[in-house]
């Protein structure tokens, strides 16, 4: 886990982690010392050294300490003086909207939960030698694209690239042509000619502020943050120590300038700055319209103007087209307050007060002691800069209904303040009661929530991370919403029966109901399409003839969940896997022949089971639990062997059965035990699909066979995605992609097979069955009801394993085995990031033991137990890893199977 290190404001340090529920294990907080300006550079040496004093190890040597754990540093301590409405508590804690084409954020989200997610990915990927990294706590950074790998360096820093007219104001990375990703020299404000010559020569990547630095370079940098004495001193991070950095640096420190650095352009960067009141509102603006198609906006939002925003607040007011760039939060305006436009107003308590505000006129009323409150009017584009934030001019009121006259008054450039105690901007955000701010937003949020919930066709609730909201309708005791309609979008009436269910839950009430309704309605929006086309079967075999399918099964290497409903409903599945055979076989069987009876006989060879039916009844048997034939009776159903699924009406499966021209025997053969994660239960359910396809002259080519298991296992109520049918059903290594919406129809891309089958590295593969099983429904549960909750952190985990899948995409196009072994290692950090059960530990206990022969490994499908899939270092290591197991198998039953790529796929032959 990265450790957070904020720098905040002296008045929050105390209250931060109660104010925002957040671990004091996870995030440190402190400030600078009083009166000592450190800059950027000596204050990431200050809370460096406060964290290391402050923690369990600072008995040890600071160095270790530093190489112990991965830290990111937010430089938040500002005085904001830009924007005062956010100075008390920090610019990092401004409250941002949801953005109305996202799903899964939070309505309490603030600047610093939108930050950290990236900064997180970035440290993941960072070379071992790196466990810092530096950040500014006023900017969102969003990065559009798949990041790149992080360079090994003693400095990393992300940049963008900017126009001249843009980039004067900041710092720029300068590298030449020859070198274009490492730093020549690094430029503060440079003019827009010294810009435009720097082109004739090389490139210029403007600073975002988000370096990584080695523990080399932090040891330097403490070095450089102190005085001849040892004192701590101003030393700023960009221009004293960036600027002498490089091949060729502007400030002359030789042995800075022996630090390698590397410079990133961040792949579809964006950068938004929330330094200034009007970069709040223009911001968060350009954020909100990233997307404007309007097929992605999830709801249909009513405001006149797009530059409002309402957030935590009471609004009696109604707002027109003559409203714009206005900011409302924590706050109460009423009925009798009359906007224009650039308004900022924060922390307004409940009033009834009748005011009206001229163009950049702002309001901010901080709570002050036990009943206090520090009234602050000011304009838009004020910066509190040098003596005026020092200068004592803002009035202490204790009566509410005089706070209203008082402000009445100051916008009118009317007030005498005499009577009040004044105080400067400066002294506000030192003595402002935080504690009562939070609680007034709180009192305002939970109405909120109601009415979002209530006016959801027009609101961000349903897309909201729904988890979150439950949890606050549970603690808070909320008015849940009325039912929604049939007519309602089926996505929504799925999340809201999960999300009513979830509220059950935490308050202690049966979720039963609710949860079988959300997947009673996803079944329904992925059965539709199939089950609106009824079928008729047709013997289409002699009466001695036999129809003989047999299937690979599948190792899925990256993207695996990304295709399981409904988050691929919502946003598309991204899966690549390779099918196999093992021990030179297709393991998977079945076996239909016409009877003479008019019934139906399945057998299975390896289960040493028979069923005989001999009525519709017997093949919709197929839902009770613990059946060993519930997969050919839902195959069975779905051929059209039951009145539902039949474009004829049978009075019995006798008449149908005579009609047909006999009965049937089916005979299923699995060569795999059960939980091996290798697709054993989708693909047996497509091979037996595949068989009466042709027995029955039913027509139904690879891709209907897959698009129909997924439905006969949701007549199963297993669940599950697309990706383990295709990955048998179709031969060989692809790429899977499904786009969103019920009809999950995924586009396939062949890749080649190089590094499965080259001599070289087909010894490298190995397959080991660990002797462990863990049914996937179980797994399924948990990870798919955080689906329907829309839950943010595995949303975000499921976007970057569906980005993930096409890194490993291009290794493969590249024939490049190294890489795409180190990526397996990454799919299967991401599963157990998705559920901590994926790698329980007596699997653990076995790649512990093989961990550094190989360049990764995975159990394949939902993990827990079944297979052990390694790809090795080399032949050599393939070896001593065999040796390994084989001499301490896990369990008796564990061994190495021979495994080989499958280029057929299913096959289906007849006698």
């Amino acid at each position: 886990m990265t450790k957070k290190l904020l720098s905040l404001p002296p008045n929050l340090v105390g209250c931060f982690h109660k104010i925002t529920g957040l671990p004091a294990s996870d995030y440190f907080c402190t400030s600078d010392p009083i009166g000592h300006r450190l800059g950027s550079g000596g204050g990431t040496t200050w809370i460096l050294e406060e964290c290391h004093r402050a923690s369990e190890s600072s008995a040890e040597p600071f160095e270790n300490w530093l190489a112990g754990q991965k830290r990111i540093i937010l430089h938040a301590g500002g005085q904001s003086r830009r924007l005062p409405s956010y100075a008390p508590s920090g610019k990092i804690l401004t409250p941002v909207p949801v953005f109305r084409w996202e799903r899964g954020q939070s309505i309490t989200q603030t600047l610093l939960d939108l930050q950290l997610p990236l900064y997180e990915r970035i440290m993941d990927a960072a070379p071992a030698n790196v466990h810092t990294m530096i950040v500014s706590g006023d900017v969102y950074i969003r990065a559009a694209a798949q990041l790149p790998p992080v360079p090994e360096a003693d400095v990393v820093c992300y940049g963008l690239w900017l126009d001249s007219s843009i980039a004067k104001d900041h710092g720029v990375f300068y590298s030449t042509h020859s070198t274009p990703s490492i730093l020549d020299r690094m430029l503060q404000k440079p003019s827009v000619d010294t810009l435009n010559s720097l082109l004739q020569t090389g490139y210029y990547l403007t600073d975002i502020g988000v370096w990584l630095l080695s523990d080399r370079a932090v040891e330097l940098l403490r070095r450089r943050s102190r005085d001849a004495e040892g004192a701590l001193r101003e030393y700023d991070l960009y221009s004293d120590f960036g600027c002498a950095l490089g091949t060729n640096p502007g400030v002359a420190d030789p042995e800075l300038s022996q630090l390698k650095v590397a410079i990133v352009p961040l792949p579809g960067g964006e950068f938004y700055h929330y330094g200034t009141g009007r970069e709040m509102i223009s911001s968060t603006l350009a954020v909100q319209n990233i997307v404007n198609d309007q097929r992605e906006i999830m709801h249909r939002d009513r405001k006149p103007h797009p530059s409002i925003f309402v957030q935590n607040s009471k609004a009696g007011i109604r707002f027109t087209s003559a409203n714009t760039n206005i900011w409302i939060e924590n706050s109460c305006i009423g009925a009798g307050w009359q906007l224009t436009s650039d308004h900022i107003l924060t922390g307004i308590p409940e009033n009834d007060w009748q005011l009206a505000l001229a163009p950049g006129q702002c309001i901010d009323i901080v709570p002050v002691g036990d009943d206090g409150f520090a009234v602050r009017v000011y304009s838009i584009d004020d910066k509190f800069a040098d003596e005026e934030q020092t200068r004592p001019r803002f009035p202490i009121v204790s009566d509410i209904a005089e706070t209203g006259r008082v402000i009445k008054a100051m916008l009118a450039g009317e007030a005498d303040l005499s009577a009040y105690e004044l105080i400067s901007a400066e002294r506000i955000s030192d003595i402002a009661r935080l504690d009562r701010l939070v609680d007034q937003r709180r009192r305002f949020r939970r109405a909120n929530r109601e009415a979002l919930a209530a006016n959801h066709r027009h609101s961000v609730f349903y897309q909201s991370d729904l988890r979150e909201a439950a949890t606050a309708f549970a603690n808070d005791s909320l008015k849940m919403p009325a039912p929604l309609a049939d007519d309602e979008p089926l996505i929504t009436r799925i999340s809201d029966s999960m999300f009513r269910a979830e509220v059950s839950r935490l308050t202690g009430a049966d979720p039963q109901a609710h949860e079988e309704r959300a997947f009673s309605l996803l079944r329904e929006g992925l059965t539709r399409t199939v089950l609106e086309h009824k079928e008729l079967p047709r013997r289409d075999v002699c009466s001695d003839q036999i129809v003989w399918s047999r299937s690979p099964v599948r190792i899925d290497i990256a993207g695996g969940w990304t295709d399981t409903p409904p988050f691929c409903l919502m946003e598309g599945g991204n899966v690549i896997n390779f099918a196999i055979e093992l021990n030179g076989q297709q393991p998977l069987q079945a076996y239909v022949r016409p009877c003479p009876e008019p019934h139906i006989i399945c057998r299975s060879i390896d289960l040493g089971a028979e069923e005989i039916i001999e009525s519709f009844d017997g093949i919709l048997d197929f839902h009770r639990v613990g059946s060993p034939f519930s997969i050919p009776k839902a195959a069975l159903a779905l051929a059209g062997f039951h009145p539902r699924f039949c474009s004829v009406s049978y009075p019995s499966l006798r008449d149908q059965l005579l009609d047909f021209g006999s009965g049937l025997e089916i005979t299923l053969f699995s060569a795999i035990p059960a939980g091996s994660g290798l697709g054993t239960s989708s693909i047996l359910a497509a091979t037996v699909l595949g068989a009466l396809s042709d027995f029955c002259a039913l027509a139904w080519d690879k891709n209907e066979i897959c698009k129909r298991t997924l439905v006969l296992e949701q007549l199963l109520t297993t669940g599950g995605g697309w990706q383990d049918q295709y990955g048998g059903v179709l031969g060989g290594v692809k790429l899977l992609q499904s786009t969103k919406g019920f009809d999950q129809n995924p586009a396939v891309n062949w890749l080649p097979d190089t590094v499965f089958t080259d001599p070289g590295y087909s010894a490298c593969h190995l397959l080991y069955y660990t002797g462990i099983t863990r049914t996937a429904k179980d797994i399924l549960a948990e990870i798919v009801r955080n689906m329907f909750l829309n839950e943010g952190k595995q949303l975000r985990l499921l976007r970057h394993m569906k980005a993930h899948t096409l890194e490993m995409f291009d290794a493969i196009q590249r024939c490049n085995f190294e890489r795409m072994g180190r990526l397996i290692r990454d799919t299967w950090a991401q599963n157990m990031a998705l559920d901590s059960g994926t790698n329980p530990p007596a699997v653990e206990a076995i790649t512990r033991r093989i961990d550094d022969l190989c360049l990764g490994y995975k159990l394949p499908g939902a993990g827990g137990g079944g297979y052990l899939y390694m790809v090795a270092k080399d032949p050599e290591a393939a070896a001593r890893i065999r040796q390994t197991l084989n001499a301490d198998p896990l369990r008796p039953n564990a061994r190495f199977v021979d495994m080989s790529l499958s280029r057929s796929g299913l096959t289906v032959t007849r006698s």
